[in-house]
């Protein structure tokens, strides 16, 4: 029984850790806050789950967007919802307060629009490093590529995310050494 215990101390770690950046991730892929929830509840079930795969400390970062970026992909695939924690998933997002960069933006309009013209591997690489903060060798991991492709289509993505802005007259401060 006392397995049990560390079990559900370990998960609600976990848990605490990282749902906010979980919940911000999830946000700003989907149309409705609600299937934001839904996704980031399937994303800890399949944690709880698979706990024994779960990486420790910040590696489990890592491992749980790579997760939520399975869940997502399915979300869009097959626009199944997900009900078995939703609700309570729904209660915190109207308490959530985690901040989107995106505001920081003038023409946050324009920006998702030149986003949204973009091949969706360029747009995830763009969203991953400069949305939620990780590095290049981070956003390799989520992705399941090499740090050294992680770097070459961050590259060429800021090229083209560059060449789509440049007629709104948009500057958005992508610094070349992240």
């Amino acid at each position: 029984m006392r397995a049990g215990t560390e079990h559900e101390e370990r998960f609600r770690r976990v848990y605490d850790s990282h749902f906010d950046s979980l919940l911000t991730y999830a946000l700003r892929r989907v149309e409705q806050p609600a299937d934001a929830a839904d996704v980031v509840a399937e994303t800890f079930l399949i944690a709880w789950r698979r706990d024994r795969e779960l990486p420790a400390g910040d590696a489990a970062k890592l491992w749980l967007y790579g997760v939520a970026r399975k869940v997502l992909a399915n979300h869009h695939r097959g626009g199944v919802r997900r009900q078995q924690l939703g609700e309570r998933m729904r209660q915190r997002l109207r308490v959530a307060t985690a901040p989107d960069p995106g505001h920081e933006v003038p023409e946050r309009l324009t920006v998702r629009a030149a986003l949204a013209q973009l091949a969706e591997i360029d747009r995830e690489v763009l969203m991953l490093t400069f949305w939620e903060g990780l590095e290049p060798r981070e956003t390799a991991e989520v992705l399941g590529i090499s740090a050294t492709v992680a770097r070459a289509r961050l590259s060429r993505a800021r090229a083209r995310f560059r060449d789509l802005m440049a007629p709104a007259g948009q500057v958005l401060g992508m610094k070349e050494g992240k």
